[in-house]
């Protein structure tokens, strides 16, 4: 890490550090709080800043900060990302070698790291909390805090070792987590801090870059061959409810001239992590998984994510979706549902263990999902409205703004598919209810005598197609639900009465099946004039990475080429206001950047360097010229006297304002102050 890092403001450790100029909505009040010392939890949407929220105040604390991450796969990206950008960090995981445990003891020892990673099954050892002990903790910081509640989705309960830590070391706790609804928020306070409030941000959900989209399924497999052949060269995630879909949905992937793999629990951990090395590293890579991928790979540049099947809740569809554009460009989804998907994610909430008001709950977070795959109009009103968040007008950037879609009075189709179950005291599926309403005889109908029934023949007016998807929309709506105690029988819920008996009626859609989007909303990043310069930059981005073995984006992501593209960096200096060069990857990685967009660059003293894109820069290049002005005094014919670049460096940065000021941060000796302090003032006076 720099010189003097820690005693720098959040500002200049946001520019200089990470490379951006001005913080994320939401983000500075966090880091604030974390760096003030209080207790804090902050709900902010995925791709919304999470890590710099902790990281950032991190280098503003004096000693350690411990951050509490769940997979390794997430804890190595982040120390590697740190280490890019020039902060001590290190993980303590299973997945170290010898060497690298090593390293960080070392790191350790010598009072250097800023961030030690770890995960929270580690807490169980006792050496774990008298390392700690020893190492001057300031700050514990907690990612993916949901992990901590039964009512969250990816419920971890060595997470619950983490309070006993924060009561042992007497130090603040910041705990961070994408989607908490309000049950989950409850259960982290009370697990993290001893049911104290801290002081919580709930920051805004709506990543207003992300298209949603959600279809039917009608030929899923071809909807998703489709989607994926509109944005070709683009990486994107697909996810599948099993593992053997995984593998087949892939397989047809490759055959149709994708760079596609699967991914999922059932494969040899080796094979896993070539698919995620290979996901980070490559442009354009498609992964066909469940969702054990994803939550650890930090890869900011994923383009789309679709669903082959519909996700088990809206808290798990949102962080999934929240995987795509986290470097804040334009991104894509699609959710492919059905009856089918609606019963099986029925059948695995009863089918559970957990005990009935766990159960009740899960139902209401399906129902949400499923209401908003059912919506009838803007889908992102729907969904931020899950989260508590009011937006006063549609968005204009899902599927339903872009096509609304055409509504019907449902109400008496819906009463007599209503009354077809409770005449067959529901003990039947969808097909067999919708032969009734068709009037269809056949051997099952006849001996049952269901062509005797009032409901016999009443829905001829609607073709099957049409009733199948009256029905889907039914199940969507929660009006009706399969029950495995009668085979998967359709049987009305509470919901459905009030319409059964004509006190409430129902609007549904009559675009009943469309076609997946044949044509992407992203169609390119960069005008046509600046693609072959990103290209270019995107070839360069490539080849560094691949010599120095880390993921593409690690060097920079997508938005940041994007911006080189479309402003053209001329200079260091320009190149360091390009938001996400930071000090350290200018230094490593500018040159080379500034030779695809520029051409040949001109040689930089690394002093000068380090004020690259500040305004001390430019003091630093006029006390350089008025150096060289005075070098032999005003007439030309005194004895040469110069500064040290390192003396004007501290001069640019510092801005001294008198003669004593000047001689102390410069080291101005007499004859030096007598040649150059009335000037170097006047240009500082100027500067301001």
């Amino acid at each position: 890490m720099a010189d003097g890092l820690t005693a720098a403001t959040p500002e200049g450790l946001l520019a200089s550090v990470f490379g951006f100029q001005s913080f994320r909505p939401g983000q500075e009040d966090i880091v604030r709080a974390v760096i003030a010392g209080r207790d804090t939890l902050a709900i902010m949407p995925t791709g919304g800043g999470k890590s710099l929220c902790f990281q950032l105040p991190a280098l503003c604390l004096p000693g350690l900060t411990v951050v509490i991450s769940p997979l390794i796969a997430l804890m190595r990206d982040q120390v590697r990302g740190l280490r890019e950008a020039g902060v001590e960090a290190g993980a303590l995981t299973s997945g170290n070698t010898e060497e690298e445990t090593e390293e960080v003891f070392a790191a350790l020892d010598e009072k250097r790291l800023k961030l030690l990673y770890m995960a929270p099954e580690r807490l169980a050892s006792g050496a774990a909390l008298a390392l700690l002990r020893r190492n001057e903790v300031s700050l514990i910081a907690v990612d993916e805090a949901h992990c901590v509640s039964q009512w969250g989705h990816d419920f971890r309960p060595d997470y619950l070792r983490i309070g006993d830590l924060k009561r042992a070391l007497g130090v603040p706790l910041a705990a961070f987590t994408a989607t908490a609804d309000e049950e989950t928020r409850t259960e982290i306070v009370t697990r993290l801090f001893d049911g104290r409030a801290p002081e919580t941000f709930l920051r805004g959900f709506d990543r207003p870059n992300i298209h949603l989209a959600f279809e039917p399924k009608n030929q899923p497999r071809q909807q998703i061959l489709r989607f994926a052949e509109a944005r070709k060269g683009q990486s994107g995630i697909v996810y599948c409810a099993s593992r053997a879909k995984t593998e087949a949905l892939a397989k047809a992937l490759v055959e149709a001239g994708h760079a596609a793999c699967h991914y999922h629990g059932g494969m040899e951990a080796d094979d896993r992590r070539a698919v995620e090395a290979r996901f980070q590293r490559e442009d354009g890579l498609i992964v066909v998984a469940t969702v054990a991928f994803g939550m650890g790979i930090d890869k900011p540049d994923i383009r789309w994510v679709a669903h082959a099947d519909l996700p088990k809740s809206i808290e798990g569809y949102y962080q999934e979706i929240g995987r795509a554009g986290r470097d804040g460009a334009p991104a894509e989804t699609l959710t492919l549902y059905g009856p089918e998907d609606i019963r099986l994610r029925r059948a695995q909430i009863d089918e559970g263990l957990a005990p009935p008001d766990r159960k009740a709950a899960d139902h209401g977070r399906l129902n949400a999902l499923l209401g908003l795959a059912e919506a009838t109009a803007c889908r992102r009103v729907q969904l931020l409205g899950y989260f508590g968040e009011v937006l006063e007008t549609p968005c204009g950037h899902c599927d339903l703004c872009e096509t609304p879609p055409e509504l019907f009075d449902a109400t008496e189709p819906v009463r007599k598919a209503l009354s077809a179950a409770l005449r067959t005291e529901e003990s039947y599926g969808a097909g067999h209810l919708i032969e009734i309403l068709l009037g269809q005889t056949n051997e099952r109908i006849t001996s049952r005598g269901h062509d005797r029934l009032p409901t016999f023949g009443v829905g001829k007016d609607l073709s099957r197609v049409q009733w199948q998807a009256v029905f889907r929309q039914m199940l969507g709506h929660d009006l009706m639900r399969p029950d495995l105690s009668r085979h998967g029988a359709l049987v009305m819920t509470k919901r459905a009465h009030p319409i059964l008996r004509g006190e409430e009626r129902i609007t549904l859609r009559r675009d009943l099946v469309r076609t997946a989007r044949t044509g992407p909303v992203v169609r390119t990043l960069v005008s046509d004039e600046d693609a072959p310069l990103l290209s270019a930059l995107k070839a360069k981005r490539r080849a560094l990475a691949e010599a120095a073995g880390l993921p593409a984006y690690m060097i920079f992501n997508d938005k940041t080429l994007i911006e080189m593209a479309e402003t053209r960096p001329m200079t260091v200096d320009a190149m360091a206001r390009i938001n996400g060069v930071g000090a350290k990857k200018l230094e490593s990685y500018g040159d080379a950047f500034l030779e695809v967009i520029a051409g040949e660059v001109a040689p930089m003293h690394p002093a000068r360097r380090k004020l690259a894109g500040r305004d001390a820069g430019a003091l630093f290049d006029r006390l350089a010229q008025a150096q060289l002005d005075l070098q032999r005094g005003a007439d030309g014919t005194e004895r040469p006297l110069s500064l040290s670049t390192g003396a004007l460096r501290k001069i640019a940065e510092m801005k001294p304002r008198s003669r004593a000021d000047l001689a102390r941060v410069g080291g101005l000796n007499e004859a030096r102050l007598e040649r150059f302090a009335e000037r170097f003032l006047e240009i500082i006076e100027e500067s301001d």
